[in-house]
């Protein structure tokens, strides 16, 4: 299908617009050389990243120890010039340990009391939620909260986080003893599941080269928070085509047992599909790719390249199809093989006329 730049005029983004989308790229290519100091490989993991920050989306990555996840969290804090924190979850952590809590304070001079907040480590930029999955439910509905939110409420008091805020949470896929895994209803709250996967065997042989040498390369941070704001602003401006929404909304409704639109491989497989944040987080992940890549609109393609990490935490199976090793992405390899982008072509059609007119 021809790639269709807007549903409603050729010029769709303005003047400016445009210029700060090549800025934008530019700027991600920045980011990437950064990260390519430290981290070998993971160039599909440092996309999606990219993506969910671009879209003031949160990420799940998940990976057995040893893949650098916590080092490319790290490293990819660093080439933004934002505040960061790591929270390392434990079983003992106590909602107040993330979110800070009020003590008493004493003047000294005239020896009155009073109450006085001490920020915790959820007060910053780009929180890395470290092996989220090794502390209680009540500690994980605190960062939770404060994801969806973007604040936090003490005392009756309500305190908004700064901006940009996102959260790129770490779990062991692994090691279940002394794990509280994060329900399916709360990992909804995350943009993307990222799998980090093991490296090829040329990149393992650079890993090994590099880190058993004397190796400390420094990584320049190279946007500012206000113009990560300004970024995140620029790609919800961009326009999506009619035929786009309907394919994103589409394979969303594929996923649903209960849907006429639902395959019989889904009805067999699936016990709950995705919900509407599926759709919206396709659509805000297909702007942010197409934004990465200097585009100023989105097509199917952007939607088919993010189906496997907004689905992978959404679309829950059922014992037929664990008894049978399939996977949440085997569901959507199939959804995208099964499901037509091409419907609407003749509404895409109608678009692109309107536009070389």
């Amino acid at each position: 299908m021809t790639d269709v730049p807007t549903q409603e005029t050729p010029a769709a983004l303005e003047r400016s617009d445009e210029q700060a989308l090549a800025e934008l790229k530019r700027a991600c290519d920045s980011v990437r050389a950064e990260l390519g100091k430290v981290i070998v490989g993971q160039e599909e993991v440092i996309e999606q990243l990219l993506m969910a920050i671009f879209s003031r989306g949160h990420c799940l990555l998940e990976g057995v120890p040893g893949l650098a996840k916590t080092l490319m969290v790290s490293t990819l804090a660093q080439s933004f010039h934002v505040d960061f924190s790591r929270i390392q979850f434990t079983p003992d952590l106590m909602p107040s340990d993330i979110t800070g809590t009020e003590i008493i304070q004493e003047d000294k001079a005239t020896g009155e009391r009073s109450f006085r907040f001490l920020h915790g480590p959820i007060f910053a930029h780009v929180i890395l939620a470290d092996e989220i999955n090794r502390t209680p439910p009540k500690t994980q509905a605190a960062l939770l909260e404060a994801m969806q939110e973007k604040q936090v409420t003490i005392g009756g008091q309500r305190m908004p986080l700064p901006e940009p805020f996102f959260v790129l949470a770490t779990q062991n896929p692994i090691e279940q003893e002394g794990t509280y895994p994060l329900p399916e209803a709360q990992q909804d709250r995350f943009m993307f599941k990222v799998f980090v996967r093991y490296p090829s065997y040329d990149q393992e042989f650079r890993i090994a080269e590099t880190t058993t040498a004397q190796f400390n390369p420094q990584v320049e941070p190279v946007l500012e928070a206000q113009q990560v704001v300004e970024l995140q602003e620029l790609v919800r401006r961009i326009p999506v085509a009619p035929h786009v929404i309907h394919y994103a909304l589409r394979l969303v409704r594929a996923t649903r047992v209960e849907q006429d639109e639902a395959p019989d491989f889904v009805k067999e497989w699936v016990s709950w599909g995705a919900g509407p944040r599926a759709v919206q987080y396709l659509l805000l992940g297909g702007k942010a790719r197409a934004a990465l890549e200097g585009r100023p609109y989105v097509n199917t393609a952007d939607i088919r390249a993010i189906a496997h990490p907004v689905f992978r935490h959404r679309v829950i199976t059922n014992f037929n199809a664990e008894s049978e090793g399939i996977t949440a992405d085997r569901v959507t390899d199939r959804l995208l093989e099964t499901v037509d982008e091409n419907a609407d072509a003749e509404l895409a059609a109608d678009v692109t006329r309107a536009f070389k007119a």
